[in-house]
């Protein structure tokens, strides 16, 4: 690639904080909340217009789908996130589990809520474009935005971007699969003008079970009811309307009684690096495309869909796999299999995994512990991670890269961000007995 020589100028300062968290989705804003409420100063930078990431970006309104009868599940800010949505009308119930779909937009608004009550400095359509090192210690960030080039210093910063791009700059090492083994990118849309009741009732005598789209299970998943559609497109394609080859069929979310289906995950597209700027342009206009596609064959072939019309695209797309860093633990697919436990637990997760194929539900009481080793990178000092970012091999990614999880490691992440200033001490040299017993004090199951 050709370059250019950009000269040293002087950058304003944008602001001072303790903590500051870049980037909003489950897991930044479960970092921020956790960091204030510790009493330390804290900043939520995010490069879109809301908070909330994949829930208020993608769309997506199932973030605990996992939840049945028999599972052990977390506790914490993730819980907090369901309950206050509940508590303002924004949820209705998940059609294959016992959680909430959320409203994604009623979110946005329930997410400035927290972050305001909380104290938290918001700073919205600010995109990090560089850090601030002192030798090996992160010291802030250079950010972008319309009001120009400018700096935001931090004792501690957490890199909740998604996509370790924070660990990337400051130089902290990182791995990524080649791209045709990352988890694919979704256009996610919604619809108006379903006919509910006819819809519901061809679900009602037609339904799919997780077998239908996992290769791999337990067994027990094999009869479990799964909202997944696949028939229509499968129909479409013998008919030549969609091409072969293309990854069309998913799940829905809810139909409302106004007749919108609010949130469709069926559009899947391998081979894109979310990293790439060319990719993240071809992906979001590849799945326009294929999005009408889908919705061509869900008004032709879908009883109840015969008069749909679309109602809305995610804002971006959704992504699921890019950047992980190397931590000063890696988590490993034994651990997520087979109930891993570790003396620096910052919290659990149920033995849930969804990825490569690969849908195991925990609906029997199983759950593994998280480990603060994967938060903390390597040869970069005062900086941490959390989200789907975090350290470990491509199984376990399955595991982490779940919404509920990502709230764990944020909530962790916030926590020891905030008593590694009060004792001043490094992010890696936090005492786990005090992290682990502000966790306690904020509600979080730790073991």
């Amino acid at each position: 690639m050709k370059q250019i020589r950009e000269d040293a100028r002087k950058i304003p300062v944008l602001a001072e904080t303790d903590v500051l968290v870049v980037g909003s989705g489950p897991g930044g804003l479960a970092a921020a909340l956790a960091a204030a409420r510790e009493g330390v100063r804290t900043i939520l930078l995010e490069r879109y217009g809301c908070f909330g990431g994949n829930i208020t970006q993608a769309g997506v309104e199932s973030i605990a789908w996992y939840r049945h009868e028999g599972t052990l599940d977390i506790q914490g800010i993730g819980i907090e996130f369901e309950q206050r949505a509940k508590q303002m009308g924004a949820t209705e119930p998940e059609p294959q589990s016992q959680s909430e779909a959320l409203n994604t937009e009623l979110f946005k608004v329930l997410a400035d809520t927290l972050v305001q009550e909380a104290d938290i400095l918001p700073i919205l359509h600010c995109v990090a474009a560089e850090t601030v090192m002192e030798g090996d210690i992160i010291r802030g960030i250079i950010t972008e935005s319309k009001s120009g080039r400018q700096a935001i210093l931090a004792k501690r910063v957490i890199d909740a971007t998604g996509d370790a791009d924070i660990a990337h700059l400051a130089g902290a090492p990182w791995h990524m699969a080649p791209k045709d083994e990352l988890l694919g990118v979704t256009v996610s849309f919604s619809l108006k003008g379903v006919d509910r009741k006819r819809f519901l009732s061809h679900v009602g005598t037609h339904p799919s079970t997780y077998k239908d789209w996992a290769l791999k299970t337990t067994g027990k998943e094999d009869k479990m009811f799964s909202p997944y559609l696949s028939a229509p497109f499968q129909m479409a394609k013998e008919a030549g309307e969609i091409p072969e080859g293309v990854k069309i069929s998913g799940t829905w979310s809810r139909i409302s009684e106004q007749g919108d289906a609010t949130y469709l995950n069926i559009v899947y597209m391998p081979g894109y690096d979310a990293t790439d700027i060319h990719d993240l342009t071809r992906g979001e206009i590849e799945g326009r495309r294929q999005a009408m596609w889908a919705i061509n064959a869900l008004k032709k072939y879908m009883p109840g869909f015969e008069n749909a019309a679309l109602r809305s695209f995610g804002s971006s797309l959704g992504i699921r796999e890019s950047r992980k860093i190397i931590g000063r633990y890696n988590l490993t697919e034994n651990d997520v299999r087979n109930q891993g436990r570790f003396d620096d637990t910052i919290g659990i997760f149920p033995e849930f995994l969804d990825g490569y194929g690969i849908v195991i539900l925990p609906t029997t009481g199983r759950y593994f512990q998280v480990p603060y080793g994967i938060m903390v990178p390597q040869k970069v000092e005062n900086l941490l991670v959390a989200g789907r970012c975090v350290a470990g091999d491509q199984i376990s990614h399955s595991a982490t890269r779940q919404m509920m999880c990502c709230t764990v490691t944020g909530q962790g992440a916030g926590v020891a961000a905030a008593l590694s200033i009060k004792d001043n001490v490094s992010c890696s040299q936090v005492d786990i007995v005090s992290l682990q017993r502000a966790l306690l004090k904020q509600g979080v199951r730790i073991t």
